[in-house]
């Protein structure tokens, strides 16, 4: 992946181009600074998703949430560890859905945790409910990731 690869900063917003060789070497906005590929979940708002979904270069799974939701609590560890582990070839962020109530609208969730995967500015696939850390990945891996 010598190309570059074209990423929405979670933190401002700003578009970035990153070099494909350089997306595990925790590449940083030229804006802020702030990491491209932190290895972690990040909590975003519903306009840098939008965002993100059209124009990255990287597949991005979204887990919809609420932290009321005892599921969802329970699978933030694995889906931490699902991001770590798919460091440099795809992006994992959170939707709050008590902050942004209209996300269960515009994305259609029906329940909570929702996991989304877009690639190419599209929903690639959905997945329902809490999921240990190495489902999550060959989620991933299956439905996003180049054989």
């Amino acid at each position: 992946m010598a190309e570059g690869v074209k990423l929405t900063c979670f933190a401002c917003g700003q578009a970035n181009r990153v070099p494909g060789e350089k997306l595990g070497a925790g590449p940083k906005c030229g804006t802020c600074g702030e990491l491209l590929t932190p290895g972690k979940p990040v909590e975003i708002d519903l306009s840098t998703l939008e965002k993100a979904v059209k124009s990255d270069g990287l597949p991005l799974l979204v887990d919809f949430w609420a932290p009321w939701c005892g599921p969802c609590r329970a699978m933030a560890p694995e889906f931490a560890r699902a991001a770590a582990a798919l460091k440099g070839r795809a992006r994992l962020a959170k939707v709050n859905t008590d902050r942004h109530p209209d996300a269960a609208i515009r994305y259609q969730i029906r329940g909570i945790p929702a996991l989304i995967l877009y690639r190419n500015g599209r929903e690639a696939a959905r997945l329902a409910g809490a999921r240990p850390a190495a489902e999550i990945e060959a989620f991933v891996r299956e439905k996003a990731l180049p054989a």
